[in-house]
């Protein structure tokens, strides 16, 4: 056996049940062919994302037991505080409901009009939350990040020599912070490396700007570094994260992915005046700062939760499944993104679809059909998430990458799920010529994927 079997025994069980074909494709009409607005009830392996999907294990399971509701001050978020303060070294933290809020109280506060933030691959919530506070999402990720078939071991790395461009030509004054996202979602999931991190911070001190990771898979990033990155097989994941964060003046943190918790989040920081200024933002839009939207208990489910998230035989099974999928995926001859990445197998859907060009959204197109084929749900990654227009000439501006992200939920799938999906994806792929593209009929202003609505384009 290449990938070992799964590290856990099996407690409680969901049913789940597979809708007939007449009745998916009803679901998809309904949906407008988003797969967002399909109920969940209606998918039989649900991949639209590993976001606060996990199963929980019995020690969280029993940590929820102890939770105290008290308004202020609660034990439980000082276990919470601890336990991230051991991991990560910042002193201060803040607690939120999920990892937007924490994006949000620190965007909204630094960020002004004409400002511009710089990181390997903002995600989508990131993106909006400086956008929405007029700055500018600059993504600098290295060439091979733009490359599907590139095997480069850390395609997460950002570009050190445009990062120290874009900060001397923008000035201190116009970029008042900048990130990298680890691992990198936007990207395929790639990993970013110690080295890059260590580069990006030192750049990033030079020019005075303050240097955050978003953190969501921190410990998913770690363990690449560990089985990547020359000389540091040898360390422990846990002490490989703690160089990582060493490098950061803070972090911001959606607990849903890398805490294995189903709710979650916090920003976290090493300036003082700042923490100050977003605890009294934290007070007026979530909460008291020893609670921050969050009930007791969930405090305690992701203190526990993060700590069996830097378990190396966890991490392990974790990564070496998606591998798995990825690697019977690319057996079969399907496109996709190259090298496998840390929490989801990425669909290159330009090559999966050649027949469908880029203004009919052949990424939204392969997700519908997946649901169509199999009762899968995954999500799209592309020109309907990133896809913009130009404001000087109007025209729609493409994203590099077209992709299906297949998000693998953690601790939820056995391997034989994982095979079911293999098939599916194969067969399709062997009937792909008879996919068709969508024309959308309905954007949002902001975060369009999640409820555009769209219909089959018959050119």
């Amino acid at each position: 056996m290449k990938h070992g079997p799964e590290p856990w025994r099996v407690k409680v069980v969901e049913p789940i049940h597979l809708p007939d074909r007449d009745l998916r494709r009803r679901r998809l009409e309904e949906a407008g062919f988003n797969v967002f607005a399909i109920p969940a009830s209606d998918v039989y392996i649900d991949l639209l994302t590993d976001s606060g999907t996990s199963a929980m294990s019995d020690n969280q399971w029993a940590g929820l037991m102890l939770g105290d509701e008290s308004y202020a001050g609660a034990r439980n978020f000082y276990n919470f505080q601890r336990t991230i303060q051991e991991i990560t070294g910042l002193p201060f933290i803040i607690p939120t409901h999920q990892g937007r809020v924490a994006e949000n109280l620190l965007f909204s506060t630094l960020v002004r009009p004409g400002m511009k933030v710089p990181s390997n691959n903002h995600f989508d919530t990131t993106r909006a939350n400086i956008e929405v506070h007029g700055g500018e999402a600059a993504d600098l990720v290295i060439a091979e990040g733009r490359d599907p078939a590139s095997e480069h071991p850390f395609k997460g790395n950002i570009d050190l020599e445009r990062l120290d461009r874009f900060l001397a030509e923008n000035g201190r004054e116009n970029v008042p912070i900048a990130m990298l996202t680890v691992t990198n979602n936007s990207g395929g999931g790639q990993p970013v490396s110690l080295e890059n991190i260590r580069g990006a911070s030192e750049i990033c001190h030079r020019h005075g700007v303050p240097f955050f990771l978003d953190a969501c898979r921190f410990a998913e990033n770690a363990w690449f570094i560990k089985q990547r990155e020359p000389g540091q097989g040898h360390r422990s994941v846990r002490e490989i994260a703690a160089d990582m964060f060493a490098c950061a003046d803070g972090c911001t943190m959606s607990a849903k992915k890398d805490g294995l918790a189903n709710i979650g989040g916090f920003v976290a920081m090493r300036d003082k005046g700042l923490f100050e200024q977003l605890k009294n933002m934290l007070v007026v839009i979530e909460g008291f700062p020893t609670y921050g939207g969050l009930a007791g208990r969930d405090l305690e489910a992701v203190a526990r939760g993060l700590v069996e998230a830097l378990d190396e035989r966890y991490l392990e099974f974790r990564v070496g499944q998606v591998q798995a999928l990825w690697e019977r995926l690319d057996g079969a001859g399907i496109p996709l993104l190259r090298p496998a990445g840390g929490h989801a197998v990425y669909l290159d859907a330009l090559r999966f679809l050649p027949h469908i060009p880029q203004e009919r959204y052949p990424a939204q197109a392969l997700t519908v059909a997946l649901y169509l084929e199999g009762g899968i749900r995954g999500v799209e990654i592309g020109g309907v998430m990133f896809g913009t227009t130009d404001p000087e000439t109007g025209q729609p501006r493409w994203p590099d990458l077209e992709l299906v992200r297949l998000a693998i939920p953690r601790r939820v799938y056995t391997n034989t799920h994982l095979e079911y999906v293999a098939e599916v994806i194969e067969r399709l792929h062997q009937n792909r010529e008879g996919v068709r593209g969508l024309r959308m009929v309905y954007e949002a202003p902001v975060l369009r994927h999640f409820t555009a609505r769209f219909e089959p384009a018959d050119d």
